[in-house]
């Protein structure tokens, strides 16, 4: 009883003609909505990055920064990997240059 209905259901499946083009037709909403993705999440976070990265780079000393950890100061010190930030007169943390979130104005903080 199952066999005969196994040897059935199997059958409609010698057509291979259809097959490609309903293959290639269920793949297009697939592509569509990985294409949708890049432009609309994928494509602004890599911009994103891309400006951090220029922020990073061109920061000079007695630049008034904010901090990842919500601190604001004056940059004081530049090395390769970490800066000085100078949050009041006299008080100095090191911190890495990727913790710098915001490039202020100058005269911001007084």
């Amino acid at each position: 009883m199952f066999i005969s209905s196994a040897f059935a259901q199997s059958a409609p499946a010698a057509a291979a003609g259809g097959d490609m083009q309903s293959t290639l037709m269920s793949m297009l909403p697939l592509l569509l909505m990985f294409v949708v993705l890049y432009f609309v999440m994928i494509r602004p976070q890599m911009k994103k990055q891309k400006e951090h990265r220029n922020m990073i780079d061109a920061l000079a000393k007695g630049d008034e920064v904010i901090t990842a950890g919500g601190l604001l100061g004056k940059v004081s010190k530049i090395g390769d990997a970490y800066i000085g930030v100078e949050l009041s007169a006299g008080v100095e943390v090191q911190m890495q240059r990727s913790a710098v979130i915001q490039v202020l104005p100058k005269g911001s903080l007084k």
